[in-house]
């Protein structure tokens, strides 16, 4: 279902919109993202093409819901999952959960994340999620290191620096998303553990 659209969701529209989120993923996973159509998708999907961009209005449309959904998921595994990521740990330990959580969510949707990053701009709900990172690590800077000097910059710039950056997508692409997690997260250890 839309966030435009509040009426409730059919069944069969429900299936629908599930395939062919799960064949888009599937699909973009194994081939990225430059290399699968519409009609790959409805037909892996198998529903029409018309009913892809019903359901989702352009392959643009369909690319934002799903990176937002996979990205509500880590949302709702920081706000009341298990600890470490979840409340319950340590200031620091959820930080470097946060960051390892961010890193294997990238690596994982890397072709995905690639591919809408060029119009993450026009999305107000890729500011939303953005605030909400950003403002988790602040708070969690904040803790592993009261009075701090400006916990909300550094706060961004660990966030888009670490995975979000052009030289991060470079080192994603050529297959050295491991070793980018490792540096991200030795970083991050250092600013929380700094005196």
């Amino acid at each position: 279902m839309t966030v435009e659209d509040p009426r409730p969701e059919r069944a069969d529209a429900a299936r629908n919109r599930r395939a062919i989120l799960d064949a888009a993923g599937k699909l973009l996973a194994e081939r990225g993202a430059n290399n699968v159509s519409i009609e790959e998708i409805a037909a892996a999907a198998g529903v029409g093409k018309g009913t892809v961009f019903h359901r989702f209005g352009s392959r643009v449309g369909l690319l934002r819901e799903l990176v937002m959904e996979r990205a509500e998921s880590l949302r709702s595994a920081v706000a009341s999952g298990e600890p470490p990521l979840g409340p319950g740990a340590p200031a620091r330990e959820r930080l470097l959960a946060f960051f390892a959580a961010w890193a294997d969510f990238t690596i994982e949707n890397f072709e995905l994340y690639a591919a809408y990053s060029t119009d993450i701009d026009d999305d107000p709900r890729a500011e939303e999620f953005h605030a909400f990172w950003c403002g988790h690590i602040a708070a969690l800077l904040g803790e592993t290191r009261p009075g701090i000097v400006d916990a909300d910059v550094q706060a961004r710039l660990l966030f888009f620096g670490t995975f979000a950056s052009p030289v991060s997508f470079q080192l994603f692409r050529a297959g050295e998303g491991p070793r980018l997690k490792a540096a991200a997260l030795a970083i991050v250890d250092a600013v929380a553990s700094s005196p």
